[in-house]
Formats: C-alpha cells, sequence, structure tokens
C-alpha cells in the first residue's frame, strides 16, 4: 500500500528535477495539484536534510547537494564493483575462499558483491544484507582508515554488540586494535561476528585518497587458519593496490 505522504514529497523531488533553476512554493503546488501549506511543509523538511535548497532572495527552491551526494555513492558503488569484480575472481581463485566487496553506509558495512568459492560454505553475508562493523574484517578495515572523529561516532552511535566470545565491545580496546590495522594495513575478523568464520580484509581507496571500500576473504576457521593469515594478507593487499590504482588512488 502506497504512503501518501511519502508519494506527495516524491513528486514535490520529480517536479525540482525538471526545473533546475528552481520553483516557488506556488508553483509547485500548481504543478502537483496540492495546497500550499503542505508543499511548504514538505519542502521545509527537505531542506532540513538538504535535498532541497532555498533560494531566500528569489523564494525560489531547487534540488540540494545531498540529491548528488546520494546520487554519486549510487553510480561509485555501481563503478566500483565493474572494476573490482575480475581482481575478485582472481582472489578467490587464489584462496579457494568465499570473496567479498563492501561499502559503508549509515556506519554498518553492505555487502555489494560476493564470489563464491567450489567448497563455500553457508555463511551470514549475502549481496545487499547489511553488518556491523566493529566485529567483520570488512568493517574495521574501513573503519580504521576514516578520520578517528568519523570512526568514535559511528561506534558510539552503533555500539559495539558482543556477536561471539571474541568480539571486541570495548571501545578503547577497538581504538588501540584500529591503530594496529593501519600498522598492518589489514584487518582480521577472527571468529568475532559468526562463530567458525575467520575472515582477512583491507581496504580500498579512490583517486581523492579516502577509503571507499573493502574486500575480504572468508572461510571456515579450520580452513582460514592463524598460520594462513600473513600469506592471505598479502595477496588480498595486493589485490587491493590494483583495484585502488583503477580507481585513481595514487598514495
Amino acid at each position: 500500500m502506497a504512503v501518501q505522504s511519502l508519494e506527495r514529497a516524491l513528486k514535490i523531488l520529480d517536479v525540482l528535477a525538471k526545473n533546475p533553476d528552481g520553483l516557488g512554493v506556488t508553483e509547485i503546488s500548481r504543478e502537483i495539484d496540492l495546497h500550499k501549506s503542505t508543499v511548504y511543509r514538505l519542502l521545509s523538511t527537505f531542506a532540513k536534510w538538504g535535498y532541497v535548497e532555498q533560494n531566500k532572495k528569489l523564494e525560489k527552491y531547487k534540488l540540494g547537494l545531498k540529491i548528488v551526494e546520494l546520487s554519486n555513492c549510487i553510480l561509485s558503488s555501481l563503478g566500483l564493483r565493474e572494476v573490482a569484480r575480475p581482481y575478485l575472481e582472481e582472489l578467490m581463485k587464489y584462496a579457494n575462499e568465499v570473496v567479498h566487496l563492501c561499502v559503508l553506509s549509515d556506519g554498518e558495512v553492505v555487502y555489494i558483491d560476493k564470489v563464491e568459492c567450489p567448497s563455500t560454505i553457508r555463511m551470514y553475508s549475502q549481496i545487499g544484507k547489511r553488518a556491523p562493523v566493529h566485529c567483520t574484517g570488512v568493517g574495521k578495515a574501513i573503519l580504521a582508515f576514516l578520520p578517528e572523529e568519523e570512526a568514535i561516532r559511528i561506534l558510539k552511535a552503533k555500539g559495539l554488540p558482543q556477536k561471539t566470545p571474541n568480539t571486541i565491545t570495548n571501545l578503547e580496546e577497538m581504538l588501540k586494535h584500529l591503530e594496529k590495522i593501519r600498522e598492518l594495513e589489514y584487518a582480521v575478523d577472527n571468529v568475532e561476528h559468526e562463530e567458525g568464520i575467520r575472515c582477512v580484509a583491507t581496504p580500498l581507496f579512490d583517486h581523492t585518497n579516502k577509503v571507499v571500500a573493502s574486500i575480504s576473504i572468508s572461510g571456515p576457521d579450520y580452513r582460514v587458519t592463524g598460520d594462513r593469515i600473513p600469506e592471505l594478507a598479502e595477496k588480498i593487499k595486493e589485490i587491493a593496490q590494483q583495484i585502488s590504482r583503477k580507481l585513481g588512488y595514487f598514495g
């Protein structure tokens, strides 16, 4: 069932998208056949969140930078998948384990691609699924390379709930752990998110030298053993460097 207020709000965005020079409340009201007071309330909410901007001198509204930001996120994610896919397949063949590609969204990681291996076992990850940052290799790999104040903000907002006995649940301990990840340039989910699953992950960077995603090798802890981690870490860092170069990174 459609939500009427949401439909009205989306109609406003559609109208503004077709009128890049902006429209006044009366013009928008006429375009979508909606009372001016309702249009004004919806515009005020959009403006608060950055989805529209008001030119107070002309009393006109146009789409805001938040729309551009969201569009860029979508385009970046789609382009990222296309660029990364052959490298993910190469990594899967090397490790003979599942390989993931993830991005950060609203303080969580989202799996945007996954390459299965012939000996795959059932695990949590699915394309489109979300996971915590504090106890996943892909999450920690991104978190470690964000500005520290942003990482702290995410950890405080989302908390550090315990998923397994190995989950780090203390903020100070996590911050020290992130320092170590920055030194090593890779993260390990040491059976912290799912029982029996260990992951090695590393970040991806774009042309602005900012972390934009992460990739991981995941498998059962009896195959992805502690002894195997250094070898897998070197390979995944090598592959990540190649992907980052394709994204314009020259760090």
